[in-house]
């Protein structure tokens, strides 16, 4: 049995953080479905590199042009999101034999709209009304204004992935707002069994931001990333177990999974599954870059120590890391600001790209 698959045995499902043309067309997506991939994720950043760096949608695009599309943003949806719909196929065995617990694709709401409620929830509805299929997530960053858009967009039956995820306080707010959706949906006597979601916490770039403010050979680096997720995961298994939560789960209503996004290891001192291997636990999510998948396929530990919702040894990491002043919370804010500005940089490319393709083709 290969690692991949004592992977999945421990409960850990596999999804694939990278979704392009070539990789759907070449025929080497559905061999990595084969080999154990259950679910896959998109970004801005994934799209640009795809669309960038490609010719495989020039084809696409002249056809779009012959019919009198060309606004930028209409031609990125289109192109990505037949991506979006061809990978769903290729998941919808998985979705199917899992009964609606696995097998999803995620497209993001563009990062322009990532501090706007109101646009938000009229992109995500827009997006989840076009593809039209069970086994889509919509992505939703877990800023101040995403929180309300995940209640809304719960409430209307959206599959969500929260991404952007880095502080526990949020990770609270948005298993709150997860749960008044859901609430909200029971009470106007909506089925709750066919939502879906996940909560996507980034983990190596913590460690990148919290290392570079300790000091050269301090046993604490390397530890804030890990510390943080494996609380994300108690305090998961915590509200998920709750009073509120059991009226919900009596009414068919599935948990929000953790998810562990960017688990590719940025530093290279670090093992580069070391975000796969510390992070093994029932019913939760990894998403990894095809090279981390590769590694951990090839050298990873599938019986490495599974997260103990009991163990308090992640709560002394964290009191030992503000004892040196580091402060998790401003790291975490900043993180999260970041990475809207990344995406938000990745998503001007790519409509840059576009515009400048079509520039090429006759109108």
């Amino acid at each position: 049995m290969t690692r991949l698959r004592q992977l999945q045995q421990a409960g850990v499902s596999i999804w694939l953080d990278t979704l392009s043309r070539d990789l759907l067309d070449s025929g080497e997506f559905t061999r990595l479905v084969d080999r154990g991939v259950t679910g896959a994720t998109s970004n801005p950043t994934i799209f640009a590199k795809a669309i960038t760096e490609s010719t495989a949608y020039d084809r696409q695009l002249a056809l779009l042009a012959d019919r009198g599309i060309r606004d930028p943003r209409e031609l990125f949806f289109a192109l990505a999101l037949d991506d979006v719909r061809a990978a769903a196929g290729h998941l919808r065995p998985v979705y199917d034999r899992t009964g609606g617990g696995d097998g999803f694709v995620s497209f993001e709401c563009t990062p322009d709209i990532a501090n706007d409620t109101a646009a938000t929830v009229e992109q995500a509805w827009y997006l989840w009304t076009r593809l039209g299929l069970p086994n889509v997530m919509i992505k939703v960053p877990a800023t101040a204004a995403g929180v309300p858009a995940i209640e809304e967009l719960t409430a209307r039956g959206v599959n969500i992935n929260v991404t952007l995820l880095f502080a526990l306080r949020r990770y609270d707010q948005v298993i709150d707002a997860y749960m008044t959706g859901l609430e909200r949906r029971a009470a106007r006597k909506e089925p709750l069994g066919h939502v879906a979601s996940v909560a996507s916490f980034f983990v190596s770039r913590v460690d990148t931001k919290a290392d570079a403010e300790l000091p050269p050979g301090s046993p604490l680096r390397g530890t804030a990333a890990i510390a943080n997720a494996r609380q994300a995961y108690r305090l998961h298994q915590a509200r998920f177990h709750s009073t509120r939560w059991r009226p919900l789960a009596a009414s068919a209503a599935s948990d929000q999974r953790p998810l562990w996004a960017s688990t590719g290891t940025k530093d290279p001192h670090y093992s580069d599954v070391r975000y796969v291997e510390q992070l093994i636990a029932a019913g939760v999510v990894n998403t990894m870059p095809l090279a981390t998948l590769e590694a951990f396929d090839h050298h990873g530990d599938p019986a490495f120590a599974p997260i103990d919702p009991d163990d308090t040894a992640d709560d002394r990491a964290s009191t030992a890391l503000r004892a040196t002043g580091l402060n998790l919370d401003q790291i975490t804010t900043k993180l999260e600001r970041e990475g809207v500005q990344a995406f938000s940089r990745s998503y001007d490319q790519l409509i840059a790209s576009i515009h400048d393709r079509m520039r090429g083709l006759r109108p």
